[in-house]
């Protein structure tokens, strides 16, 4: 079916419903704000229905190839002592860790690599406004010139602008008092392919994470009752972060010394959005721009890629796109839920306010890790990645 849509984000989620747009013979344009493709950024896993959706892009060989090849996630104290050990294998192969991690610059590359062929790209612009005619979407971009849609897809992230443009009365977040710095950090002979993760008292989280690419990926996680941190400047920031992790320890002062070369720092507020509906007439959201159910389900990636698959094959389906759109919604739906079902506790469990509360935390974790008990943990612990039916599209 013959349609020409325009797609807003080119990082999982856009260009991911690219590719299937034009396997179900229409026509994407995706429009990124960014000057160029964005590579940074920290681990993301493939599972459930999201490894399944990106086996049937014939791309599952290509993203192992791409992988950071992380044995595991250690739980580690001041003097760097495993405490509690949590292998790829672990929790049936669908735990903290999988066996199937890459960077996300690395996945958005691959997928931007086997779509460009077929779609067009524009670097370097973005949405500024959105007329739905009836018969159509007239587009006002900030540089380039106005154009005319069959559709308007916005798949631009948790944070989307061009969201409020369309959605804004319908959008409700919810924040967890979290927030979360990332950034790259040089490798150091203390970097082996385990993940570690340190507790700090005054739930603050030190991740080091390998990759492949010869670096470490560096995540600073707090809980902070001071709103608006995000908003800040980076000088700011990072200001912020190397007064709250002074007294941190482990190595945290090498991480706190490499932060302000880095070359990707990020800083976001860690939250979760729901939008009473995920489409108005000729424009839909998919990915985190619809349904963002934070980095803390482990579900980020899996719901944009299934959401891209099922967006797509519904199009392909029906010539109405309003009855496209509510069937997307419908299969999505319950498996968005499912992710999004995350408690607002979990953060402060995952990093306790005390030392004893980490020794508790600890503790447990190596009770969780144990063989023996490992399976009843793996349904406890793992997210639920495989709770949708994929549909089989033409």
């Amino acid at each position: 079916m013959s349609r020409n849509v325009l797609i807003s984000g080119a990082s999982i989620a856009g260009p991911a419903l690219a590719y299937w747009l034009h396997r179900h013979g229409m026509t994407a344009t995706v429009v990124e704000r960014a000057p160029e493709l964005r590579l940074g950024g920290q681990t993301v896993d493939l599972r459930g229905a999201g490894r399944t959706v990106i086996e049937r892009m014939g791309l599952e060989q290509a993203a192992r190839d791409r992988g950071t090849h992380e044995e595991g996630l250690r739980f580690v104290d001041d003097r760097g002592r495993v405490r509690a050990s949590f292998g790829s294998d672990a929790l049936d192969g669908d735990g903290f860790i999988t066996e199937l991690e890459l960077l996300r610059g690395e996945l958005a590359d691959l997928l931007y690599r086997h779509t460009h062929d077929d779609t067009r790209y524009v670097f370097g612009d973005e949405i500024t406004g959105l007329s739905d005619t009836g018969d159509g979407v007239d587009v006002t971009f900030r540089t380039g010139p106005d154009q005319r849609f069959d559709l308007v897809v916005l798949a631009d992230g948790f944070r989307s602008r061009t969201r409020d443009l369309v959605f804004a009365d319908l959008a409700r977040v919810r924040s967890f008092g979290l927030y979360t710095a990332y950034f790259t950090i040089p490798r150091t002979e203390s970097d082996g392919r385990w993940a570690r993760w340190h507790n700090v008292p005054g739930r603050r989280v030190v991740l080091l994470r390998p990759d492949n690419q010869g670096t470490t990926r560096a995540t600073l996680s707090f809980l902070h009752p001071r709103p608006g941190l995000d908003r800040l400047q980076a000088p700011a920031q990072q200001d912020f972060l190397r007064c709250h992790y002074a007294d941190a320890g482990w190595e945290a002062p090498r991480v706190l010394e490499a932060m302000g070369d880095s070359p990707d720092f990020s800083f976001e507020s860690v939250g979760q959005l729901r939008l009473e509906h995920w489409s108005r007439g000729r424009i839909a959201a998919v990915g985190d721009a619809a349904y963002c159910a934070s980095p803390l389900s482990g579900m980020g990636t899996s719901l944009a890629l299934v959401g891209a698959y099922v967006l797509a094959g519904e199009l392909s389906r029906h010539s109405a796109h309003h009855d496209a759109f509510r069937c997307y919604e419908t299969i999505m739906r319950p498996y968005v839920a499912q992710a999004q079902r995350v408690s607002w506790f979990a953060p402060r469990v995952a990093a306790p306010k005390t030392r004893a509360g980490i020794r508790l935390l600890t503790t447990v974790a190596g009770l969780a890790a144990h063989p023996r008990i490992s399976r009843v943990t793996a349904r406890f612990a793992s997210p639920p990645a495989e709770a949708v039916d994929l549909p089989s599209y033409p």
